[in-house]
């Protein structure tokens, strides 16, 4: 570790527990925070440093924002400054949304509860609708004929993971892992590649995830799934939760599970945290720990395990075609969620204008943010079904 560093441990720890604290805006206007803050403001941070922190948190599963800070954490302090940077940057959201938590198990059953989350609702479907757009231009190409003749695989994997979610409204790990292994297989092979690995690879999350078990340990196996195939944006994680906790589990409602993507989208720092909700939701405060930590440990523990190696592994042909592979069909299966929910949640015509005008003042005010819009839908609901 250099001697000369500008900054100390806790100077860094302090100013991710700001950036926790106030950092609107989701996963690209964090990064761009840090990079602002950390590169160019105060040159704690080397340009170099953190291109290669936003290319491993974009290479790697676990949210964008939360990766890369504890990926410039371990930059000077290894372990413990990636230890404190992410616990910092995560823990004021998560206390935000315990304490909203148990304001919604307190009064979510009051009338004008239920008004505000009614507009919120339609304007949660808006955004995610867009988002899942966004990802499918960034993560498989343009909607063109050249596009589709370039990239067929891809396609093909990001239209099946979307009719297969939509279909089974369950999260599909095999399919995810297979359209990785397929297209790492034909695109570049690695030399190691051989039938007898690939029947390993195939069987171990049949093993690794198949057991029956308490609810405290259900909640921290299925978050921890969960958070090892967030590729990019925290939004990828909606599918996964969606089967899970409305689907498979039966822990919440269709409605407070978009309650509780909202709260995450008016709370600062990375929207990943909605687990907490859901977690408290599920099972007191100890659920919201245990989803939490479940679901970050997977970003943390890649990369602090990957950082060290990382300039060999961005340049490795294989494992890029891999994480390409999964990444198109979570985001298919995130498009696949979309329109599950939006099917159960756009109930009636105030809704479905509601949704419309979320996704139009996105696309064409992009100064205007999530937050404002679902205050303003929540007003919205509260004044159609109030009066």
């Amino acid at each position: 570790m250099a001697t000369d560093l500008k900054y100390s441990l806790k100077e860094l720890t302090l100013y991710f527990l700001k950036l926790g604290t106030i950092g609107f805006g989701g996963p690209v206007a964090l990064v761009g925070y840090m990079n602002r803050d950390l590169v160019e403001d105060r040159k704690w941070i080397s340009e170099e440093e953190y291109k290669q922190g936003l290319a491993l948190a974009q290479l790697a599963p676990g949210p964008l924002a939360a990766q890369l800070g504890i990926y410039l954490g371990f930059v000077h302090y290894r372990f413990l400054g990636a230890t404190l940077a992410g616990f910092a940057f995560i823990l004021p959201s998560f206390i935000m949304v315990v304490l909203l938590a148990i304001v919604y198990s307190l009064y979510g059953s009051l009338p004008w509860i239920q008004a505000v989350f009614y507009g919120v609702g339609a304007a949660v479907v808006g955004i995610i609708a867009l988002s899942s757009y966004k990802l499918t231009l960034k993560s498989v190409g343009q909607f063109n004929l050249a596009s589709l003749k370039s990239k067929w695989l891809l396609w093909f994997f990001f239209i099946f993971a979307a009719v297969i979610t939509y279909v089974t409204e369950e999260e599909q790990v095999l399919l995810f892992i297979a359209a990785g292994i397929v297209y790492m297989i034909l695109k570049s092979p690695p030399k190691w590649w051989n039938s007898r690995v690939a029947n390993s690879i195939a069987l171990f999350p049949i093993t690794f995830w198949s057991y029956e078990s308490t609810t405290l340990l259900k909640i921290a196996v299925f978050f921890a799934k969960a958070g090892a195939f967030v590729f990019g944006s925290g939004l990828a994680i909606v599918p996964f939760l969606h089967s899970g906790v409305v689907v498979e589990n039966n822990w919440l409602t269709e409605q407070q599970f978009l309650d509780s993507v909202a709260v995450a989208m008016i709370t600062p720092g990375p929207v990943v945290i909605t687990v907490g909700f859901i977690g408290y939701l599920v099972n007191g405060f100890l659920g919201a720990l245990v989803a939490a930590l479940a679901t970050f440990l997977p970003c943390y523990l890649f990369t602090i395990v990957l950082a060290p190696y990382f300039s060999k592994i961005a340049k490795n042909n294989s494992v890029n075609a891999f994480v390409e592979g999964i990444t198109t069909a979570v985001v298919g299966a995130l498009v696949g969620s979309v329109i599950v929910i939006a099917t159960r949640n756009i109930i009636d015509i105030p809704t479905l204008l509601i949704a419309v005008a979320t996704i139009v003042t996105l696309l064409y005010y992009k100064k205007v943010q999530e937050p404002y819009l679902i205050v303003i839908s929540a007003i919205l609901g509260m004044f159609i079904k109030m009066l």
